[in-house]
């Protein structure tokens, strides 16, 4: 048996080595993900069925949301063709190497309680294309997940792209025990579409934790009142028919588009407008639906990288 296993390799460079040791390289990495998932209690998939429903937006705001509430929470940046999580956050620099080559590379931290990873870290020229095919993005997902020094978390909030492409299937399959939370906006055409990533969600055993209603209406800049553009109540009638929890509906307000371009989410400030209330609402739904283990210690206005206030307007 040996013989011929050693004229096999002799004849053939991608022999009996060179499989044995990808083999250990993926056994190793296996036990590492599932290292680093045993410290995270709760992962949420922030899904859609289509492009421009803010996803990325509900992600941020989210793991903002429940980090200012005192949770250890992570947030992970897999839309590799578009990540925007870098700017919204306002991060700079780049994640640094380890020291040794075993070593866990830390996450960049936007504060105490929030730590974020994202490709765009990972690269010297942020508007180069991302060209890769389907496993360089599944194995980049997986360093994500194993290579990361993501330590105990009670939340990892993952922002994925949208549609049922490889990188939220790689997500489903990675990590274990992964609840979805589904957005969409309420017309017809973004509807059909999300009915693709719950029946995603469903053949892949993923639970949904549930819907978000995003761009609700309108809040007017002027009057305060809400207009629906959009119509209104599309995500709570989705959440019906498929019988999942409707965890609320955001209305478009124009303080949260300069906010997120100023790199100072919105939604996870204080204040009492129509879109933070209603935001609040479905965090808490979410705290609720998925609670942490540990009791969370609430962080001030100031637990921002800089200090500042959460809500554009430059205070702190």
């Amino acid at each position: 048996m040996s013989d011929s296993c050693g004229s096999s390799c002799s004849s053939n460079s991608g022999g009996c080595g060179t499989q044995e040791s990808q083999q250990a390289a993926a056994a190793q990495q296996e036990n590492a993900i599932t290292r680093s998932l045993g410290k995270i209690k709760n992962k949420i998939l922030v899904m859609s069925g289509k492009g421009g429903v803010g996803k990325s937006t509900v992600s941020v705001n989210l793991a903002l949301a429940l980090a200012k509430r005192g949770y250890k929470v992570g947030l992970m940046d897999v839309d590799l063709h578009g990540p925007d999580v870098v700017r919204m956050l306002d991060l700079k620099g780049n994640l640094q190497p380890p020291a040794s080559k075993d070593a866990l590379v830390p996450p960049l931290e936007y504060n105490e309680n929030l730590k974020v990873v994202s490709l765009e870290y990972m690269m010297k020229d942020r508007d180069e294309a991302i060209i890769w095919r389907g496993p360089l993005k599944i194995q980049a997902i997986r360093q994500f997940v194993s290579d990361m020094d993501w330590g105990e978390l009670d939340y990892l909030v993952i922002d994925a792209p949208p549609g049922t492409g490889d990188e939220p299937l790689s997500v489903a399959q990675t990590i274990p025990n992964v609840k979805a939370v589904v957005v969409t906006t309420p017309q017809k055409v973004a509807l059909a579409d999300v009915r693709k990533s719950l029946n995603f969600c469903r053949v892949l055993n993923v639970e949904v934790a549930g819907v978000v209603e995003n761009m609700s209406g309108f809040v007017c800049p002027h009057c305060s009142e809400t207009v629906d553009i959009f119509k209104s109540g599309g995500g709570e009638e989705i959440a019906r028919e498929f019988e999942l929890p409707f965890l609320g509906r955001v209305p478009m307000d124009p303080k949260v588009v300069m906010a997120g371009d100023d790199g100072r989410p919105y939604l996870s400030s204080d204040g009492d407008s129509p879109a933070i209330t209603a935001f609040s609402a479905i965090v808490t739904g979410i705290e609720n639906r998925l609670p942490a283990v540990s009791a969370p210690v609430t962080l001030g206005m100031a637990g921002g990288k800089d200090s500042h206030c959460g809500c554009g307007c430059g205070g702190s």
